[in-house]
């Protein structure tokens, strides 16, 4: 996708920020995926202004990531361009009352975990349900990340996005089409037919509360997802959507006697059926294989489709 002339203009403005033929293995939680041809790292906003402008000029595609928690990439890689923010778009403020509460902003690049602990030193009540929730702020909202203490769509005021032309667009939280894990954008895309916004940021609506109460309610929160979720192997978290009624994903696959199977190195986890866990060294096709093992099996036995929550890109 890249010429020598696209390689060099990204290496004049990016210097030691840019990579070619990156594998992308050693950027998402399931440490799998193959090599991207660009992958860039914008250390400023005008930066990132600047790339997503020239990219769709070009015609070069990109996608945005954040920590590659909630990805994974096929083997044969990506073509075009990996945009990360989390070196340009990082910050968190409190900005104080808003329509509804007191408003924080935190930047996409900027960690969901860090929205939380900032949320309780300040004593702000409302995103103690994303605790535990790895991953940056813009992927939590293209997710609608959420427990079952409450999700991204009961607390977001607005987002700011950024439009392939270059110019910026805040949306309010009533106009955003929220779905169960998803946030579609559709409507901007067909308005700047061409190219994929790009979410910079959002304000977020928390209540004034104790902090120390806080602090303990997440102490237990964290301790409860450590128990019943497997620690310490390459996984992507939950792989699948929960259907909207009746039992969950991994209570279907359990019952579809398939945890803990395992294809070639990738495993659904014996702790909890719906992580797919990189066990031993397993590759995208390890995983794909999995993950088609189990949605057939599922919709044979109970006629239910399982959707997956993990984004699945590349070639």
């Amino acid at each position: 996708m890249l010429d020598s002339d696209s390689k060099i203009w990204l290496e004049s403005c990016f210097k030691k920020n840019v990579r070619f033929d990156e594998s992308m293995s050693s950027h998402t939680s399931l440490r799998v995926g193959g090599a991207a041809d660009a992958f860039v790292m914008p250390e400023k906003p005008e930066e990132l202004v600047e790339l997503i402008k020239w990219s769709r000029q070009r015609d070069i595609p990109y996608i945005v990531i954040g920590d590659g928690t909630n990805l994974l990439v096929k083997d044969r890689g990506i073509r075009g361009i990996v945009v990360v923010l989390t070196k340009c778009l990082k910050s968190i403020t409190k900005r104080g009352m808003g329509r509804d509460g007191i408003i924080v902003t935190a930047l996409a690049g900027a960690r969901m975990q860090a929205l939380c602990s900032f949320a309780i030193k300040n004593g702000l009540k409302g995103m103690n349900f994303a605790i535990g929730i790895p991953g940056t702020v813009g992927g939590g909202i293209m997710m609608n990340a959420g427990t079952v203490y409450g999700s991204i769509k009961g607390v977001l005021d607005s987002i700011k996005i950024l439009l392939p032309a270059g110019h910026t667009k805040i949306i309010m939280r009533e106009n955003l089409n929220f779905d169960y894990r998803k946030l579609s954008l559709k409507d901007e895309v067909k308005e700047v037919n061409q190219g994929q916004p790009v979410i910079l940021g959002a304000c977020f609506c928390l209540h004034p509360s104790d902090p120390q109460k806080l602090k303990r309610d997440a102490e237990e929160i964290l301790k409860a997802r450590k128990e019943r979720q497997p620690t310490g192997l390459p996984s992507a978290g939950c792989f699948f959507k929960n259907p909207l009624s009746g039992k969950t994903a991994g209570e279907l696959i359990d019952l579809a006697g398939l945890k803990g199977k395992s294809i070639g190195g990738a495993e659904t986890s014996l702790k909890h059926a719906n992580f797919i866990i990189n066990r031993d060294r397993a590759s995208a096709a390890d995983i794909l294989a999995l993950i088609e093992l189990v949605q057939e099996t599922v919709a044979k036995k109970f006629n239910i489709n399982l959707e997956p929550e993990v984004k699945i890109v590349g070639q």
